[in-house]
């Protein structure tokens, strides 16, 4: 169409990841370790990658603010992930955001909780829910959201005003619409648009129904990330329909494009990326635009609450603003 306007404007990446394994212990990074990994090997992530790096890997593209996502640290540690983070923050200037990690299930979540919340820049807790690793096992197999003991914990974020990084496929979102009524006051962020990897016509039809059924809930929202195919490099041609199926069930405001750099460094670069979601979302008015790559996440995640003199596109270190605004979203407002 001769009226698109492929987007320049700022960019808040709702989901990255930095880390440092010979620093720090990720137990999935270690060099004598190699789990099942739905881009195959990753040996190619066991390397830190901190802000410097991904200064280098987002040039060119006019990215303000960044959301860090816990990192699968050391398990018995989570609050020493936050502090790395937190320290980052204040040195780089990003991330702007942090979504920590809690194990929901165990008998300290209260107080972890309560403990990742009291750090400024801590909006969101996921801890992966397991279950069905695919459709065939679903009924038969329930994740952790079924579960009454780690619903317990869940039921704690409302109190802290935190949300819920949920990271599951597409054939679990029953499961998360349940999680979703039960607790309507707290915003449910699935990850990675849902997981869709089966590109079958039969995968990508399971795939849409399920994340129709899901945008019906009004507390949800949705990044588009982690749209990589394994041995196929990053295309247009693989995921346009999946991005414009998404921005349809859900809408500009409630979805939000993001990197998932360094994890989908494995299927592209960050340019190829970004550059092609610009080209699918250039379609759109550029409101709509400005939503998906910037305002939707800042709003989800107030990545400029604490933020200092950088300008959109310039990463610089911002100045520590230690006030935090706690919000508590109802179901109108979802």
């Amino acid at each position: 169409m001769s009226d698109e306007k492929t987007w320049t404007g700022p960019i808040v990446d709702a989901h990255q990841h930095f880390w440092d394994p010979f620093a720090n212990d990720h137990p999935w990074l270690r060099p004598d370790v190699m789990i099942p990994f739905r881009y195959g090997d990753y040996s190619a992530l066991k390397r830190p990658y901190l802000p410097d790096d991904y200064r280098k890997d987002a040039a060119g593209h006019a990215v303000c603010e960044t959301v860090y996502v816990e990192t699968e640290w050391d398990p018995n540690t989570p609050l020493d992930e936050t502090r790395y983070a937190s320290l980052l923050s204040a040195r780089y200037g990003l991330p702007n955001a942090v979504v920590a990690r809690a194990w929901l299930d165990r008998d300290d979540v209260p107080t972890v909780i309560a403990a990742q919340a009291a750090f400024p820049l801590v909006r969101s807790i996921r801890h992966k829910p397991g279950g069905p690793t695919s459709p065939e096992d679903v009924g038969r197999i329930r994740t952790l959201m079924s579960d009454e003991r780690w619903r317990r914990g869940f039921a704690t974020l409302e109190k802290h005003g935190l949300h819920f990084d949920l990271q599951t496929p597409w054939w679990n979102l029953d499961e998360a619409i349940t999680l979703a009524r039960d607790f309507p006051r707290t915003l449910i962020i699935l990850n990675h648009a849902g997981l869709p990897a089966d590109r079958s016509p039969e995968g990508l039809a399971g795939w849409r129904a399920a994340m129709a059924r899901f945008a019906d809930e009004p507390n949800v929202r949705v990044k588009i990330s982690g749209l990589g195919v394994r041995n196929r490099p990053w295309s247009i041609s693989d995921n346009r329909w999946i991005v414009e199926q998404i921005v349809t069930m859900f809408g500009a405001d409630r979805a939000m494009f993001a990197s998932n750099f360094p994890v989908d460094s494995l299927c592209g670069s960050f340019d190829t990326i970004f550059s092609g979601f610009k080209q699918i979302a250039a379609r759109y008015p550029e409101a709509e635009q400005a939503r998906l790559f910037c305002e939707t996440a800042r709003q989800v995640y107030r990545t400029n609450e604490n933020a200092g003199g950088g300008g959109p596109g310039e990463l610089t270190p911002s100045r520590r603003n230690d006030a935090r605004t706690k919000r508590r979203i109802s179901p109108s407002r979802a």
